[in-house]
């Protein structure tokens, strides 16, 4: 099972794009974590039955094969504030998050806090117009 935080198991044109977020972060004095990048099928299974079939709330509507993640084409971030990550996302924590969308999007990222169904604020991708049929059926990112 893999869930990994790194980079460079995104795609290439992806991978430019999340180190430009996170050095634009870095220049406007917001420190990001990564906490997600690549995930496998298994892990997208795991991460699809909490909430449903194991404890916990839903964190995703994305299946094994169906996720972004899956395709290395997502990252999740989350921000930190003296040292320890922000979840929240009214007051403060609303406006830091709003920052570090606004970031992400100036990078040439698609930022899941904007979505109007199951807004997900940590979630960052590129799909090059794209859909998650499009990359099921083998189509490949191109810049």
């Amino acid at each position: 099972m893999i869930n990994s935080r790194k980079l460079s198991d995104l795609n290439h044109f992806v991978e430019k794009k999340a180190n430009d977020f996170i050095l634009t972060c870095e220049c406007n004095q917001i420190q990001i974590i990564v906490t997600s990048t690549y995930r496998d099928a298994d892990a997208q299974a795991l991460l699809y039955a909490q909430g449903r079939t194991s404890p916990g709330r839903k964190v995703t509507n994305a299946r094994p094969g169906h996720s972004m993640h899956n395709h290395r084409v997502a990252l999740d971030v989350v921000p930190l504030r003296a040292g320890k990550p922000v979840w929240g996302t009214s007051g403060e924590d609303g406006k830091l998050w709003q920052k570090v969308g606004e970031i992400g999007k100036s990078c040439g990222l698609e930022w899941a806090g904007d979505w109007k169904v199951f807004k997900e604020y940590p979630h960052f991708q590129y799909t090059g117009g794209l859909t998650v049929n499009d990359f099921i059926e083998g189509k490949i990112l191109k810049d």
